[in-house]
């Protein structure tokens, strides 16, 4: 399996998810794409096995991962302070990837009725999802499992 990290600004959140994909799954390949060169660098020295930077990385990988995490916002136009273009959004909710996003209201999104929790609970949370997506695929399943 392949995983897709998607981050920008300063990839702190990007950072944190790399950090606990790996130490939670640490034969999984995780490549981090960032928006800009320091997001993607952050992501690197969290472990990623590889990584690129800007638009035509994040759309062309879109196609060859087979999870991708981020904040929400990567689904929004413009997000990120106008980091994410529109192409890279249309790219990411495009792809028919399993998408294991972080309910973090920024970006121009506000989520409701999500748990109010820390930060490291939500990548925890992500982190999850994606073992059980992986669990669910490598025995047969094909449907996207939920969380407790």
């Amino acid at each position: 399996m392949v995983i897709a990290v998607v981050d920008g600004q300063g990839g702190g959140i990007g950072k944190a998810l790399v950090e606990r994909i790996k130490a939670a799954m640490p034969q999984e390949r995780v490549i981090a794409l960032g928006t800009n060169a320091v997001a993607t660098g952050q992501m690197l020295r969290a472990g990623a096995d590889d990584g690129a930077t800007g638009e035509n990385a994040i759309i062309h990988n879109m196609q060859h991962v087979d999870v991708v995490a981020g904040v929400i916002g990567i689904l929004n136009a413009n997000a990120m302070m106008g980091e994410l273009s529109p192409a890279m959004a249309a790219a990411i909710g495009g792809s028919h990837t399993y998408k294991v996003l972080l309910p973090v209201n920024r970006c121009g999104i506000h989520v409701v009725s999500v748990e109010d929790a820390p930060l490291g609970k939500h990548v925890e949370n992500a982190v999850a999802a994606i073992k059980a997506y992986i669990k669910t695929r490598r025995t047969g399943g094909h449907s996207h499992p939920e969380l407790p």
